[in-house]
């Protein structure tokens, strides 16, 4: 089920720990951001966007994926694809995220294991496809070094289309930058 690139938006994000509410996803500013998500992901369907792919990491990752997969429910030609590195990714995750993640993949219309064995390029392996297969990407980005930034840098040097969500002003527009 390949995807036209134009018509295919990718997303990274950070993980909890660079998130300000952490694991909290009760806190307002979290709720914020999750409509923020919701938001632009409705715009990009307006826009002709039909494909979303999530690397699945703990954290925006998987906020992205339910807002997409929640998307889908009123517009089922709306497709999401989980990119998991590896088949490990969720293993020493805490049960629930584990179940979360299990449970969303299941729910995809489709999973991509970007290679079978965990090794320490394994998640930027993961980010290249995804920006590979995109004409778009949409962030959770506050400017601190990480694989948000590298994912983000690719993306640029890829002429993607880059729409950017600061979590520090959950509730604000997203900035949006054009190749």
């Amino acid at each position: 089920m390949p995807m036209e690139r134009t018509l295919t938006c990718c997303f990274s994000g950070h993980r909890p720990d660079k998130l300000p509410w952490g694991l909290n996803e009760r806190d307002p500013r979290c709720a914020a951001l999750k409509l923020s998500l919701t938001r632009e992901l409705e715009e990009l369907y307006r826009r002709g966007f039909r494909h979303f792919i999530s690397g699945m990491a703990m954290g925006c990752d998987l906020y992205f994926a339910e807002a997409a997969l929640a998307l889908r429910e009123t517009c089922p030609e709306l497709t999401v694809e989980g990119a998991v590195p590896c088949p490990t990714q969720a293993d020493r995750w805490p049960g629930a995220q584990r179940r979360r993640w299990r449970a969303i993949l299941d729910t995809c219309d489709l999973e991509t294991v970007v290679q079978q064995n965990y090794d320490r390029f394994c998640m930027l392996r993961r980010d290249r496809y995804m920006v590979d297969r995109s004409s778009a990407i949409l962030s959770v980005f506050d400017g601190t070094p990480g694989g948000t930034q590298y994912t983000l840098n690719y993306a640029m040097d890829k002429k993607l289309a880059v729409l950017l969500l600061d979590p520090a002003r959950p509730d604000a527009p997203a900035a949006r930058f054009t190749p």
